[in-house]
This record gives C-alpha cells, structure tokens and sequence, in this order.
C-alpha cells in the first residue's frame, strides 16, 4: 500500500515538474502593429518559421486599426500592458517613443549592419548614433505603365525626360489613352506621385535633401524649384477634369485601361494585380540627359522595435534579430510585393513588377522624400505644405517660384539648421 501511494506521489511530482519546466521555456511574445491587413501573412508564413528556428518561443501578432494605432499603443505603454515588440512608424513618432525610454537601442542587435544609414535614417536619432527599430520595408516611387497601349503605339520604355515628354505627346495625339492618371484633389497624391518621385533626379537625392537639412541649401534654390517646374509640365497629360481627380479615380482610371501611364508608389503593385486586364511594367523616373546619375525615392515604410520594458527582452531579441535575416526579408517581401526590404542583401522577388521595382536600386541611389526627416516637426508643417504646393502648381495656379518661397518661408518661421 506505502509503495503505490509512493509511486503515485513520484508519478505525480514528474508530472508537474515537466509541466513547470514546458511552462517556463514557452515563452510568448506579442507584437503591436497598425497593419491588419498583414495578419494572415503573419499568422501563415511568418511567425511559423521564425518558431521552426526558435522552439519554446511563441510569437502572437496583435493589429489594431491603422487610425486608432498610436493612440491605443501609448495607452498601452503608459499602463505597462504594450508587446514586447512594437511595430514603428517611420521618424518622429518612433523617435518620441525612443526619447520617452519605451524603445531599446539596437546598436548592438546582430544582423544591423545589414542595413545602410539611408535604409535606417527612419528609425535613427538626429545625431546618427542609434538605431531604435529593425528596418523591415520601403515603398520605391515610379511609374507603371500599360505594355499594351505602348506597344500598340510603338513607345519604347523611356529613359530620359525628352523621351518620357515624347512618348506622352504620342499617347495624347492618338486620343486612345489619357497619357497619366493622376488628379490633384487629394493634394498629397500631387507631392507623393509627382514631386516625390521625380524630384530626387532633380536635387540629387540625399546630396540635396542633408544640404536642406544643414541649410546649405534652400527651397529656393534652383534643384527645388526645378522639382516644380518638372512637374508643372504634366498638367496638359493628365486628362480633363483631374483638378477635381481623387486618388481613387486614378487608380480606377489606370486599372480600368483607360490610361497609359501611372505615377506610381510600389505599394500599388498587390491591387493593380488583381485589378488591370493588361500586361504592366514599369520604370524609373526618367534622368534629364542619357548618362546621368539616376535617384530614387526608396522610402522607408515600416520597422519594429523593442519594448524597453517589455517582459521578455532576450527572447524578443531573438526575434528582432531574426527580422534582420535575409529569411524575413524574403518571406515578407514576397509576400507583399511592392514593400521591399530594406535589407542589403539582394532579395529575389517572385513577381515581375515587383522585381523590375526592386532593381533599380542596383541601377540608381536611393534617398527617402525630402521632407520626412526633421524638416516637418514644427508649423507650418513642411511635408502637408509641399502637398498644397505640388498641387497648386500642378493646376497652375500657382509659380514653382512662388510655391517655392512660400515653402521656404514657412520653414525659416521655425526651422533653424543645425550648426
């Protein structure tokens, strides 16, 4: 009888030994995100191979709504409750959660330095020395364009602005098409998909955009006003009525083939796949002479950081780390093609458009848009300023000289560089 009871008791004391030692190695990290959207990817493909590599480690992916994000996250930082991993907006409202202590350096983080200062210039301080946030994405701006309307004309993909200005001088003249779609209603698709995007050919790149920030240069100078003059030649391309254009009537104009040619952010690519009827392709904005150095806006979209009070930072390290791989990088490019990995290492990407996207950055520099890093911290604020002013100039009711200065004024109100 004192021998089963003795069993039973040792039965029952491994039982709950194995229990608490299961219990301890499984660990459970929650990742914050606004991106909702992605949650399939996650819960499918992502966080199944990251816990492959790392048993005892369990990862949940936890989206709120995009417009409820930043406010519910901080309610949650503030009462202590927020994941160990927090999924960071490019620039200042990361860097305000760095400054407020809830984000851990991650100089130290292996896999960082696959990542150059531009890829981490979003998630860094002013001063160059700490990164805050693993780079997971960026959007790359250019234009998409209908292989079929071009080679039903006879366009050959063009390289330089007097073949871009000729090949839509041919598609107005033939009346099929509308040479672009694009309005200017929305206002930030006139400065997103129009100065944005050909602009850095113009001030070259990150030469011109750290010159603004150390105010060896201004908004009046010749490269920033050249944006404007560049893209106040496209209004006579953009059709009738665009002045009254939403972004979604552009996307609806272009997908439905009533248009030849998109300014385009990559992030497009996923809907206009599973929308457009016709072949699409792709190409950079186009360099003023043949030769030149070309540039790209290659903007970054999307990081995640680490809880600097978070309950399990190792772990969380671990995973952090494992965003910095090559793996990642293949796995969530590819499966949201159009946001590409800001990761050094070259990605093959499965879906063309995507890839003729992601290969210019073998061809041209990258720089992110001119206004998002420091520039937009005061009022009037720069980078809601260049949206009226794209417009504007657009619809030409205003001078590029003129929405220049008006820029310039505005920014030396509060602005004062750096010495």
């Amino acid at each position: 009888m004192k021998t089963n009871v003795l069993k039973s008791l040792l039965l029952a004391s491994c039982v709950i030994t194995s229990a608490g030692l299961a219990h301890a190695a499984d660990v459970t990290l929650n990742i914050e995100s606004w991106r909702n959207d992605d949650l399939k990817i996650w819960q499918d493909k992502i966080i199944p191979a990251f816990e492959a590599k790392n048993p005892g480690i369990k990862v949940t992916f936890s989206p709120t709504a995009p417009t409820e994000y930043d406010a519910a996250t901080n309610a949650k930082i503030d009462a202590g409750s927020a994941g160990d991993i927090l999924t960071c907006r490019p620039f200042d409202k990361s860097l305000a959660w760095f400054k407020g202590g809830n984000l851990a350096s991650l100089n130290d983080l292996p896999g960082m330095d696959n990542f150059s200062p531009v890829a981490k210039a979003a998630w860094t301080t002013d001063d160059g020395k700490t990164t805050f946030c693993v780079p997971m994405a960026a959007v790359i701006h250019g234009f998409i364009y209908n292989k079929d309307a071009f080679d039903k004309l006879g366009i050959k993909v063009p390289t330089t602005q007097a073949e871009f200005y000729a090949a839509l001088d041919k598609i107005k003249a033939d009346g099929t098409y509308i040479p672009m779609a694009m309005g200017t209603k929305d206002l930030w698709e006139a400065a997103t998909m129009a100065y944005q995007n050909v602009g850095p050919n113009i001030w070259k790149g990150e030469d011109g955009r750290q010159a603004l920030i150390a105010g060896k240069q201004k908004l009046t100078d010749a490269p920033w006003v050249g944006a404007f003059t560049e893209i106040a030649k496209w209004k006579p391309y953009l059709g009738d009525g665009f002045e009254a254009q939403t972004y979604s009537d552009s996307q609806n104009l272009f997908t439905l083939g009533r248009a030849a040619i998109y300014p385009a952010g990559s992030w497009e690519i996923g809907l206009f796949n599973t929308q457009a009827q016709f072949k699409m392709g792709a190409f950079p904005p186009p360099v003023e002479k043949a030769g030149d150095t070309c540039y790209i806006s290659d903007h970054p979209d999307i990081g995640v950081g680490l809880n600097a009070k978070g309950k399990h930072p190792e772990e969380a390290k671990k995973f952090l780390a494992w965003v910095a791989s090559t793996e990642f990088a293949e796995i969530y490019a590819n499966s949201l093609p159009g946001f590409f990995s800001l990761n050094s290492n070259p990605v093959k990407m499965t879906d063309p458009l995507a890839q003729e996207f992601t290969s210019w950055r073998g061809k041209c520099k990258s720089t992110i848009r001119s206004t998002y890093q420091i520039l937009s911290r005061g009022t009037p604020n720069l980078e809601n300023e260049t949206w009226v002013a794209s417009a504007n100039v657009i619809n030409g009711t205003e001078t590029p000289e003129a929405a220049a200065k008006k820029l310039q004024d505005g920014l030396d109100s509060w602005f004062k560089p750096a010495k």
